[in-house]
């Protein structure tokens, strides 16, 4: 299965690592910021690609 590293699913708290905040940060704004999740079951997900585009739009 070849998935590129932009399709890879991030974990809450593998987000909240790249961004440097917390994951409850990450749980509580990340409708705010516009970053799309993909529920796994229960949890959330988030697209590599999907944060990446955040940051480019707004820090970039």
């Amino acid at each position: 299965m070849g998935h590129s590293v932009a399709s890879r699913l991030l974990t809450v708290g593998e987000v909240a690592a790249w961004l440097r905040v917390s994951q409850a940060t990450v749980r509580n704004k990340y409708r705010l910021w516009g970053i799309p999740p993909q529920k796994v079951g229960r949890l959330l997900r988030f697209r590599a690609r999907d944060v990446k585009r955040y940051l480019d739009k707004h820090y970039g």
